[in-house]
């Protein structure tokens, strides 16, 4: 019988907590500390120190011997730089621990050695890690023995954002204050901040380590460049919620208990659409804590995955022909005296704080559709967005049959009467109980949908951090409330100002909503005349962030400045073709030295069978026939690999930046794409005891 696992008592065990720190630090010092992490503030030095002490002095009972500054670079993971907590001994070569407020406070990693977008030269070395308070410190046990993990900030010398994190909480701030001035109008005076909440659910695959090694793609890409699909792939729909099988049973339990132990409210688990899928899904979190935590949960997903003998594969699209994987970001705003902005009670069409709300974020949506769709851009997403399975590239909002007949009722005839109800579901047998109805369907196919009272994002890669979407949807929606507030709060007819402002946002900005099937071509079609953008790759997102309007809008709420959205730009440049040319090199190492030359082992053994039957006398016709068929895709193959290394070597020539990017989308993806198509029509040909790697069966279904 298994030990019984006692949640209550786990949860937690690695953090330290606000319970902590009151039971350990002094009474003064523990409400400077909390003031501070709820309305902002600098720390003293002393305050510092003494919380450093209870820290360092809590993480070594835990035994933890180091401590690092973890914070988010440009790189899109986590950083760390480790430093024991061992001083010089003293003179009776006693071992001293120390580790004191300025350590806690401030840390100085290299700046030059992260992506910075030319922000910082080579030769200007130093940066910054700047501690965040709000977020929890947590120890992390792994074969490098106990760190205590230290969130931090990361900027330059000179005070430019380097990092994730900073941007963010810029965002959060600026929501908090403009959003402020909303619930103000209404009469709320006892909110002090509205804090965006998220609960990012992750998708993921599982495949067995031993085989995912002896695949080059998988270790240096993240997915599958070659592949021809097993006989069998998700068009039974049998996986999504099936029964997990025990290997994944026994990795989602270990994983839990690491994740509760970190203090991840781990709550949902299953198997997700495709083979070999699954989703993780936790409650939600002020939205700084849960872009930590959500990479807490990818590192974890990954460690315990090893341990089990396995490899989780976050890449957006690991395997062509199935569902790719998604990071669907739930985003919410709520004040610190508990009412959801996003909340529409029974009655909306008479909640005018929430249609006020409602038309701001549909005036921020549409205005800024091409900066939401550039925060959801990732080189592994654009194989996922678009596809019959995942958003399109196009955003739009799904309201759902209530608010959306709210909102015509208001766009229409000026007010809102009334709104639809759900109603009872009849289940027709007598046991069991008839259930009410939510007032609207769910749209799985719908970029940025609206659930009951929070909007999912869908778009997000499983890959990628969700620090960018939420600081692009705190940024425009900030924007959209300081429009409203700046004319609201001069009128002298509120109420009839209010009414007139979300009938005129409503109005004007009703084509970014669509409650219909969002995989369909037609939907492209009325998108296109609607004059909705369709932004179909990362690199044609990526100048988004430079335009005049994205930089007014960052720039107005302190959130980047126009050098740091410039550095952006360059990143994502440099990293969409860096990433590109790994993929490319690693298909011409792979096609070079495993795929053509197994190939032309076949082809022998096949010319070698052919001789020796016509030799004895028998008919040869199916043996010639398949040594013709595998020649012909076997030189295909080969005059792919040609021109694919020319071209590589073109692009790795070029200047890097814009054009190379674009040269690597247009150009090499397709020299790709040409090669991998003979070599897919091979594996179904050669004989699998020839054949180099595992297959698409092999990976997704002995698991």
């Amino acid at each position: 019988m298994s030990e019984v696992l006692n949640v209550e008592e786990i949860f937690g065990k690695n953090v330290f907590t606000l319970g902590k720190m009151k039971e350990r630090l002094p009474k003064k010092v523990f409400t400077e500390v909390k003031k501070i992490m709820e309305t902002g503030g600098e720390m003293s030095l002393e305050t510092a120190d003494v919380v450093a002490k209870a820290m360092k002095d809590w993480a070594v009972e835990n035994g933890a011997t180091h401590y690092t500054h973890w914070f988010q670079p440009l790189t899109g993971i986590t950083a760390e730089k480790h430093d024991s907590f061992v001083t010089l001994p003293d003179e009776d070569g006693k071992m001293l621990m120390e580790f004191s407020g300025k350590e806690l406070i401030k840390g100085e990693p290299d700046a030059s050695s992260f992506p910075s977008g030319g922000l910082r030269a080579t030769f200007e070395a130093r940066g910054y890690t700047a501690w965040d308070c709000t977020s929890p410190a947590f120890l992390k046990e792994d074969a490098t023995g106990v760190i205590l993990c230290i969130p931090t900030a990361f900027c330059s010398y000179k005070g430019e954002a380097l990092d994730k994190k900073t941007p963010l909480l810029r965002s959060m701030e600026a929501i908090s204050e403009q959003a402020l001035r909303i619930v103000r109008l209404f009469g709320n005076t006892g909110a002090t901040k509205v804090t965006a909440s998220v609960g990012p659910e992750q998708e993921y695959f599982l495949v067995d380590r031993e085989k995912y090694l002896q695949r080059k793609d998988l270790i240096y890409a993240g997915r599958t460049l070659f592949g021809a699909p097993a006989p069998k792939g998700q068009e039974m729909e049998d996986h999504y919620f099936g029964v997990i099988r025990q290997r994944i049973g026994a990795f989602m339990k270990d994983l839990n208990v690491e994740l509760w132990k970190l203090g991840v409210t781990a709550k949902t688990q299953h198997n997700e659409v495709a083979p070999a899928q699954h989703e993780l899904a936790p409650i939600f979190d002020v939205a700084n804590i849960a872009v930590d935590r959500n990479q807490i949960v990818m590192e974890t997903m990954k460690r315990v995955a090893q341990e089990h003998g396995m490899a989780c594969l976050l890449h957006e699209k690991p395997f062509a022909g199935v569902n790719g994987s998604g990071k669907h970001n739930n985003w919410s705003l709520c004040t610190d005296n508990g009412v959801n902005l996003l909340d529409p009670g029974d009655t909306p069409n008479e909640n005018v704080q929430f249609l006020l709300v409602l038309a701001c974020i549909m005036k921020a949506v549409d205005t800024h559709a091409d900066l939401l769709r550039q925060s959801a851009s990732d080189v592994g997403n654009d194989h996922r967005l678009g596809a019959n399975e995942a958003p399109p590239a196009i955003i739009s909002m799904f309201l759902g049959d209530q608010l959306q007949d709210v909102v015509m009722q208001l766009v229409e005839k000026g007010e809102a009467t009334s709104c639809l109800d759900g109603g009872v579901l009849q289940t027709g047998v007598s046991t069991l109980p008839d259930l009410k109805k939510d007032a609207t369907d769910r749209n799985r196919t719908s970029p940025f949908a609206f659930t009951g009272n929070k909007f999912e994002f869908r778009m997000v890669g499983s890959a990628d951090s969700i620090a960018s979407p939420n600081t692009t949807l705190n940024a425009i929606v900030a924007e959209a409330f300081c429009e409203a507030a700046d004319l609201l709060e001069k009128a002298d007819n509120f109420d009839m100002a209010c009414h007139d402002l979300i009938k005129e946002y409503m109005t004007k900005h009703q084509r970014i909503i669509f409650n219909g099937n969002g995989y369909s071509d037609e939907w492209v079609a009325e998108a296109e005349r609607r004059g909705l953008p369709n932004i179909k790759s990362m690199v044609e997102a990526t100048e988004t962030l430079t335009t005049d309007k994205a930089v007014k809008l960052f720039e107005k709420f302190h959130i980047f400045t126009k050098a740091e959205l410039e550095s952006r730009e360059e990143v994502l440049y440099e990293t969409y073709a860096k990433s590109i040319n790994i993929e490319a090199l690693t298909m011409i190492d792979m096609a070079s030295k495993q795929l053509i030359p197994a190939v032309v082992k076949y082809t022998k053994s096949l010319a070698d069978t052919v001789s020796s039957v016509k030799a004895a006398g028998a008919d040869a016709s199916v043996q010639t026939d398949l040594l013709s068929e595998s020649s012909a895709l076997l030189k295909e193959a080969k005059d792919a690999l040609v021109k694919l290394t020319a071209d590589q070597a073109t692009a790795t020539a070029m200047e890097e930046g814009k054009a190379q990017a674009f040269y690597y989308k247009d150009t090499i993806k397709a020299d790709m794409d040409a090669l991998r198509a003979p070599i897919d029509k091979l594996e179904m040909i050669v004989d699998k005891e020839m054949w180099p790697m595992p297959s698409y069966g092999d990976l997704m279904f002995e698991v």
